[in-house]
């Protein structure tokens, strides 16, 4: 029991293997949390870290996201019970991305999916869900464990990342096609195994490396010296952040509160209103929120997220938004803004109630500027749009361009 005199401890936060690299070119000293790590928010600026996503290469740190592995014999039909999309289609070697649902239909999570082997896959989300996991699980013959500190694991995303792969000696890695994984052998004397998929989250070409925590220097040093020529630079959550806007990804607790966490009626989202639909398989049979995402279906959804191209340069952060030009009652509001420097157009994610989020609609947001320390309003005009704001072709292409 704490007295006034007793000293208060607080958990530290973990480090992750490539801790003392990134701290060695952090120039700004700038860690944020993420999952009970301490991770890289601005190595330099963010407009250097966002233009290495766009125009060469990027490393980011993707060790904190929670891992889990899902074997045995009812493995499959176990993941099917618990996501939305129908995974018998997932072969070993691919990658699949799925949302899974309380009863109630509402999200509690996403993420994804990797089939290793027949019977064995890993699943990894930005939030931990053991608990989720193993209640679902009551019944099948399955095993789960969280293997989040056993994994070490960087993001390479950028037009130049299969270029820096194979300088690193990868051979063939220039033929994974988009949602693959393959398994590889570091070229020296550490011959590190590596896993990397071509996945990421920044919605250009880009893959994830996979690896032991011991190996996890000697990968990063390697992986630098290699793109060295190439522009390589590692990146912070600000400038991923920047670039997984114009891809239209969603981020847990920003555009939508899991249901699980979320403490007030009506704040959960479904798929459907996320505009993820095409992540629920009816036709798979029964999956957790099935009966309630059909009734939703039927009814048809009472608001939906879209995507907003906004007048003006000023980011809509956290607006509110009307059908008309001095109405009262706000119809939606933004979940996350940004002026997008490579599409040169002011972006928002946004929660619009029916009907206005038909494409091609008109709203109005309301944005809030501080001038040196003087409050400003603004209503600019936003249209609603379809999303990807921005899917450049060297995101698909198999082989990639060498550049």
């Amino acid at each position: 029991m704490l007295t006034e005199s007793a000293p208060l401890y607080r958990q530290p936060l973990l480090k992750t293997p490539f801790h003392e690299r990134a701290r060695q070119l952090s120039q700004v000293d700038s860690f944020i949390p993420w999952a009970g790590y301490t991770t890289v928010d601005v190595f330099t600026t963010v407009e250097q870290e966002y233009f290495a996503i766009r125009n060469a290469a990027s490393v980011y740190d993707l060790t904190p996201m929670v891992k889990y592995r899902i074997a045995g014999a009812d493995a499959l039909r176990f993941l099917n019970r618990l996501v939305t999309r129908d995974l018998r289609r997932l072969r070993p070697g691919r990658v699949a991305y799925s949302v899974w649902c309380n009863d109630q239909g509402h999200l509690i999570d996403d993420g994804t999916v990797f089939c290793l082997a027949e019977g064995e896959y890993r699943l990894c989300a930005a939030e931990r869900q053991l608990d989720w996991l193993l209640d679902s699980s009551v019944g099948f013959d399955v095993g789960i464990a969280e293997v989040t500190e056993e994994v070490a694991a960087l993001a390479l995303q950028g037009p130049t990342s299969c270029a820096v792969l194979k300088a690193l000696g990868l051979a063939g890695v220039e033929q994974l096609k988009p949602f693959a994984l393959g398994s590889f052998v570091l070229p020296g004397p550490s011959a590190a195994p590596l896993m990397v998929s071509r996945t990421g989250f920044t919605g250009d070409l880009g893959y994830e490396l996979w690896m032991r925590p011991a190996d996890a220097e000697t990968v990063w040093d390697a992986l630098m010296e290699a793109g060295r020529t190439r522009g390589i630079r590692p990146i912070g959550s600000r400038a991923l952040n920047i670039a997984r806007i114009e891809a239209g990804f969603l981020l847990p607790n920003v555009d939508f509160v899991p249901a699980e966490h979320a403490v007030h009626l009506g704040t959960e989202r479904s798929p459907l209103e996320l505009g993820l639909a095409w992540l629920v398989d009816f036709g798979k049979g029964h999956f957790t929120g099935r009966r309630a995402l059909l009734e939703e279906q039927r009814r048809g959804a009472r608001r939906c997220l879209v995507g907003l191209d906004v007048e003006g340069q000023k980011p809509a952060h956290n607006a509110l938004l009307y059908a008309e030009h001095g109405a009262r009652r706000p119809v939606g509001s933004v979940t996350s803004a940004v002026w997008s420097p490579t599409a040169k157009r002011n972006l928002a994610l946004a929660m619009l109630d029916a009907p206005h989020f038909a494409p091609g609609r008109a709203v109005w947001a309301e944005i809030y500027l501080n001038r040196e320390l003087v409050w400003e309003r603004r209503m600019a005009r936003a249209r609603v749009v379809e999303r990807p704001f921005y899917a450049p072709e060297r995101r698909r292409l198999t082989p990639p361009a060498d550049f």
